[in-house]
């Protein structure tokens, strides 16, 4: 994989330059690293402690390091960051004191999130983290859990607040709302802070083109120069915020979040699917069919994903800076860097 596009860095580095400096010099250690939010979070942590002086270190949790540089071989390079082979289930803690944590294991959503077993080892991964949150007299801990743990999201409701007295109907989400509890439960009492960053959908580059998200199909579709194909009627309603955005969003809420108070992350722009697919075929090529498989049901309710996102923008000042076209085209973009080209 190339690196991120440099104006993504400089945008993500522009809208928490304030922050790293009240962390200059910590520790920080991370799971999930490899995976779509870890991607941008060590590719930004590296850019603004290179621009910034702030001689920060990463410790990243992982199975598998080698794969990782495979995938991202310019990461290699970077001495502020290391790699920690283990399982999050039963991984060696490493020594010394670490200031900050972030917790971003586990798949977001799909055919992993419903893995037989998922849930217990979303539960015990969540178990060693704290406990070695503890070891490591660690000040903030930063846990990514999901709008999943709303569950069905009401017709009468355009967009979720955090509020909102939902129940999780998916093991996965149930999984992450335990989390959610825990970290109540173990930072009580042990002068540790916990910031919990609930996630939506999202789009950017190192969103997989061939997997269950829609926006990535979509874009798959259209670089491959095949027609776009939804298996449903077209009707559900989702939200997208560019990953850019969704790194200065996670970076703010580690930084500044109140302790235990769930901020949502994502979009407040809601469109169709369908609509989705007419945005991505015509920002990237107009001439793609597009293909609805089911009928909507007449007088039926769409169904929803959609967040409110008033309080990370009242409490952090957060905004969604870059609008959904663009967002397409600069993930389109960086596929192609990648080897994929439009067919003509």
């Amino acid at each position: 994989m190339k690196p991120l596009p440099t104006e993504d860095l400089e945008h993500i580095l522009r809208c928490t330059e304030a922050l790293w400096k009240r962390v200059r010099g910590q520790r920080i250690f991370v799971t999930g690293g490899t995976g779509f939010f870890g991607s941008w979070l060590l590719e930004s942590l590296a850019f603004c402690n290179r621009r910034l002086d702030l001689n920060l270190s990463a410790t990243v949790l992982s199975r598998d390091p080698e794969a990782f540089f495979r995938k991202m071989p310019h990461m290699a390079e970077e001495d502020s960051i290391r790699f920690l082979r283990g399982d999050l289930a039963d991984f060696a803690f490493p020594g010394g004191h670490f200031d900050l944590v972030i917790h971003a294991a586990t798949p977001t959503s799909g055919y992993e999130a419903r893995a037989p077993g998922l849930p217990a080892r979303v539960v015990t991964g969540m178990e060693r983290m704290l406990a070695f949150a503890r070891a490591a007299r660690v000040r903030r801990f930063l846990f990514t859990s999901s709008g999943a743990v709303y569950g069905r999201q009401p017709a009468r409701v355009s967009h979720l607040p955090e509020s909102f007295a939902g129940k999780p109907d998916t093991p996965y989400g149930e999984a992450k709302l335990k989390c959610e509890q825990m970290c109540a439960e173990s930072t009580e009492g042990h002068g540790m802070e916990c910031a919990i960053a609930r996630g939506f959908a999202f789009v950017g580059p190192h969103l997989p083109l061939d997997r269950h998200f829609a926006i990535g199909n979509f874009i798959g579709d259209v670089l491959a120069g095949r027609a776009i194909d939804i298996e449903g009627d077209g009707t559900p309603r989702r939200s997208y915020l560019y990953a850019a955005d969704l790194a200065v969003w996670l970076w703010t809420i580690l930084f500044r979040a109140p302790d235990l108070v769930p901020i949502n992350v994502g979009s407040a722009r809601d469109l169709s699917i369908l609509e989705l697919a007419r945005v991505v075929a015509a920002t990237l090529r107009p001439e793609t069919a597009i293909r609805v498989a089911q009928q909507p049901c007449p007088g039926a309710a769409p169904a929803r994903y959609v967040p409110s996102v008033e309080r990370a923008r009242e409490m952090l000042g957060l905004e969604e800076w870059t609008p959904l076209e663009e967002s397409i085209r600069r993930t389109a973009d960086w596929w192609r860097k990648q080897g994929l080209e439009l067919t003509s």
